[in-house]
């Protein structure tokens, strides 16, 4: 069977995006004129054959009816605005991990009052969102019990709207239990890496909830997914993933509350997440906001071989901007105040 994928791409910014805008020589990314394209990458698939092309907007009337529907469908999506940034220019979701065993801050903040200190920290540097979680889903981590998972989440959940009201909460389970548990304590948004796969009660307990829920893909479990990780093509393939994820929430009032999370390091090799990285800007044709968790990866420190650094901070901040480059807004990082801080002076020059 024959498909087609649309990705916007050669891309204006700032002062020079308006101008092109009101023109008609170029297309508002995502209904802001501070970002604008002219051009589309149109992917042709037939089982496992790919094939693409660049063509100017003004030249889709010009193809075939078929593939010209299909474009011309995409880019209605792909102009539209994105409800959960508001009026923001990016949203970064800082992380805290309430475990003694994940990849780079294991058992930093894995008590209340540590964990309450490090929330007030980032919010302070600029967080608007706040992801708690109590597993680690690092590459090999272990399964731990859902009653001991919540156990490590639970006072947190309990206190955080009472706290920090204007932040935005995130729970970051694959349980049923734990999300029920937040789900009650006014949770925002749900972040569950197995995409509500893991439990079978998981889709049940969110799919009808007014909270935003994050469609993540990963390619096995942390058990498994970092071995040998294979795609017929990962871009596509992760297109389409997510594409029967969302046909899930069809009959969902609540269906346009999606995030999308490709899931940078989750069943994907270097070369993988750098595709993804490179191209991400095809994911925009679904309509929903897209997150990016690239903050402190494996991929960074394999590029960086000797160069590599406890933090990685210059690698999360060249991947985060590269990817702003392509429209993304919503970034889930460890070290707020210095990719915020990069984001801000990057704005500024690219909006002059």
């Amino acid at each position: 069977m024959r498909k087609y994928y649309t990705r916007p791409c050669n891309f204006f910014y700032g002062s020079n995006s308006k101008k092109l805008i009101k023109k008609n020589f170029s297309l508002p990314l995502c209904g802001e004129s501070s970002i604008s394209f002219n051009q589309v990458e149109i992917y042709e698939r037939n089982k496992n054959n790919v094939k693409s092309k660049i063509i100017n907007i003004n030249n889709i009337k010009k193809l075939p009816s078929t593939i010209k529907k299909k474009v011309s469908k995409d880019l209605k999506k792909i102009t539209a605005k994105r409800k959960f940034l508001k009026n923001k220019s990016h949203l970064l979701m800082g992380i805290i991990n309430m475990t003694p065993d994940s990849f780079s801050d294991g058992g930093k903040f894995n008590s209340y009052n540590k964990a309450i200190k490090r929330i007030k920290d980032m919010i302070l540097s600029g967080a608007d969102i706040i992801d708690v979680g109590g597993e680690s889903t690092r590459p090999g981590s272990k399964i731990i019990d859902e009653k001991k998972e919540l156990e490590r989440v639970k006072k947190i959940l309990n206190k955080f709207k009472k706290n920090f009201p204007k932040i935005l909460l995130s729970i970051d389970t694959r349980k049923s239990l734990v999300m029920d548990h937040a789900i009650k304590k006014k949770v925002d948004i749900i972040n569950d890496v197995s995409c509500f796969e893991f439990d079978q009660n998981s889709f049940k307990s969110v799919s009808s909830k007014n909270l935003w829920k994050i469609i993540h893909h990963m390619q096995g479990t942390p058990q498994t997914m970092q071995i040998n990780p294979k795609y017929n093509d990962v871009l596509l393939d992760i297109y389409d993933f997510f594409e029967n994820q969302i046909k899930k929430f069809k009959l969902d009032k609540y269906k346009k509350k999606l995030i999308l999370d490709p899931g940078i390091g989750f069943g994907k090799n270097l070369k993988h997440n750098l595709i993804i990285l490179n191209k991400i800007s095809l994911f925009h044709s679904l309509g929903f906001p897209i997150l990016i968790g690239t903050s402190r990866k494996k991929f960074i420190e394999k590029i960086s071989g000797n160069y590599d650094t406890k933090e990685r901070i210059g690698g999360t901040l060249s991947s985060v901007l590269y990817s702003y480059l392509q429209g993304i807004k919503i970034f889930r990082v460890h070290n707020v105040k210095e990719i915020k801080q990069g984001i801000l002076v990057f704005e500024n020059l690219l909006n002059k």
